[in-house]
């Protein structure tokens, strides 16, 4: 190997072994190995050579480049593992069995407000179910009366996953599931089927002060004989009076949705500007909480229930509006943020 090349390696070696921090390893690397590097710089001088002789020097070079590369890498390994082990001994011991600070954390406001329903719908007789957040395109569509080629598709913009599966976009995926498996036992006894199932739901929705991609609802539903609207009224009403702890003015506005008919909007008057009008309600003083109605027969016969025998009512209550409402929170986005500053400002009041 030429002279040069073997100096130079020494040199390399000499300095490679003196370095104790990451940064001086990069400062090596440039230095001898970057376009204007030592070892780069070797390559300038064989203009002067033979053939025969550029072709040893090169060969030499390049080894020389390859070694310095791989010592590089070790070193580089070295002070990586050094540094987290660093880290690791300037951590604090925490002790586990000590006491919990005075401040223990908080409830999300969307919890409280689910659990508050909950505790509301238990006292009237319902039970809460539970269902999973990836679905099927049957159980969040077909099942619940909007078929493949529907344009009530349109509405939502789906996330779908590479397996035909999707996350579910409405909590009305568990109608079917909640049918089947209280139809049989519950309402041939003559006892109703009344269900809670609260979840998280998923759209690819533009975001704004009353839009996210992610949110929760809590579905609900009650199937009987001489079920109408007027049982659907009254449990909301008394649900809503529960959680606000006041009369909340309400109306029902038709609404178009597949799996009820007659359908409808109920909204509520926005608690935030008091029905003036803000960015929360699109300035109009009322707030799309619960799309309701009429369970649809082709939904109860897919879930083994005769509609000419039964009847039922659904609603998909917004938690995330719910909670907004009830505490004052101007926008939706705030409640995904993962802000303590804004959401350990919440307690349970119960």
């Amino acid at each position: 190997m030429d002279e040069k090349i073997l100096r130079l390696k020494e040199e390399f070696e000499g300095e490679l072994s003196n370095i104790t921090e990451l940064s001086e390893l990069d400062r090596l690397r440039v230095a001898y190995l970057g376009k204007k590097g030592s070892i780069t710089a070797l390559l300038k001088g064989m203009k002067d050579l033979s053939p025969e002789e550029k072709k040893a020097f090169g060969a030499d070079v390049n080894m020389l480049k390859e070694f310095a590369a791989e010592r590089i890498e070790e070193k580089t390994e070295i002070l990586r593992k050094k540094q987290i082990e660093e880290e690791i001994a300037a951590m604090p011991v925490f002790d586990i069995t000590a006491p919990a600070a005075d401040n223990s954390g908080s409830y999300h406001p969307i919890t409280l407000v689910q659990r508050q329903c909950e505790a509301v719908f238990k006292s009237m007789g319902f039970t809460v179910e539970d269902y999973s957040e990836v679905v099927t395109d049957y159980e969040c569509f077909e099942a619940v009366n909007i078929p493949k080629d529907h344009p009530a598709r349109d509405m939502q913009d789906t996330y779908y996953l590479e397996n035909g599966q999707l996350l579910k976009s409405q909590t009305s995926a568990a109608q079917n599931a909640i049918l089947r498996k209280y139809g049989p036992g519950l309402i041939n006894n003559g006892v109703p089927i009344k269900a809670i199932f609260p979840g998280r739901c998923f759209r690819n929705e533009a975001t704004d002060a009353c839009h996210e991609n992610t949110f929760f609802q809590m579905e609900g539903m009650m199937v009987d004989k001489n079920i109408s609207i007027s049982n659907l009224i009254y449990f909301m009403k008394t649900m809503l009076s529960e959680v606000f702890r006041k009369d909340i003015r309400v109306r029902l506005r038709p609404g178009f949705f597949p799996f009820v008919e007659p359908g409808f909007e109920l909204d509520i008057s926005c608690l935030i500007c008091g029905g003036d009008g803000c960015p929360s309600c699109k300035h109009s003083g009322w707030l799309e909480l619960c799309p309701c109605g009429m369970i649809h027969p082709n939904v109860l016969r897919e879930g083994g229930i005769d509609p000419d025998e039964y009847t039922g009512f659904a609603f998909g209550l917004g938690l995330t509006r719910l909670a907004m409402m009830k505490y004052g929170i101007k926008d939706i986005r705030d409640l995904n943020s993962g802000s303590l500053k804004v959401l350990s400002q919440f307690r349970d009041d119960d």
